[in-house]
């Protein structure tokens, strides 16, 4: 891959990473969101932010449902094309309507700042980058709020979508730890 352009290596790499994803989705079992659950359980009454699934992300929404009876649960909100994301407070149950990229959003926008976030995420690497949908929404997003304060970055995918290696640059934001379906990795980051 080393002759592809930074965007053709991640082309490639997204392509092979939702075959996996896929896969994964289709083959789940019940209770995926387990580990999220007991991960948000540390952090009641923190500001959080989910995201509402589409396609074969894995779903958060329990663990957000969980988190919503302690304290402010919110979902991202698409701004325009390079801005970073604005959140908006979700609680089950309440009226939705479909906005850009196929994502449902709240039908009333009440927005907050999250100080922990689950990201969706194509693939990761044990060191704890990931590879998104190519937007960088969520890179400028964790850009913007580190610059303000300490913000915790929580991946979400199913333990298929690690890879040992992705196309990164400068851009790209680490995450702060990776819940899958089975286990927990967290990893140090002196520079927040």
């Amino acid at each position: 891959m080393a002759s592809l352009t930074m965007t053709q290596q991640k082309v490639v790499a997204r392509k092979a990473a939702f075959a996996r994803r896929k896969a994964a989705f289709d083959a789940q079992l019940p209770g995926a969101a387990g580990k999220l659950s007991e991960v948000l359980a540390g952090y009641r009454s923190v500001p959080l932010a989910g995201y509402l699934p589409i396609k074969t992300e894995l779903d958060p929404r329990p663990a957000m449902a969980e988190a919503a009876a302690y304290g402010v649960v919110s979902v991202p909100i698409v701004i325009g094309d390079g801005q970073p994301l604005k959140f908006a407070v979700w609680e089950p149950d309440m009226a939705l309507q479909k906005a850009e990229f196929g994502v449902e959003i709240p039908a009333k926008l009440n927005f907050v700042t999250p100080e922990v976030i689950v990201i969706p995420l194509v693939a990761f690497t044990p060191q704890g980058m990931r590879l998104g949908y190519g937007g960088g929404f969520y890179d400028r997003t964790l850009a913007a709020l580190r610059q303000e304060r300490p913000v915790l970055a929580i991946g979400f995918a199913f333990d298929e979508q690690e890879t040992a290696d992705l196309p990164l640059e400068d851009t790209d934001q680490p995450l702060d730890m990776i819940v899958t379906q089975s286990r927990v990795l967290s990893f140090s980051r002196l520079s927040r």
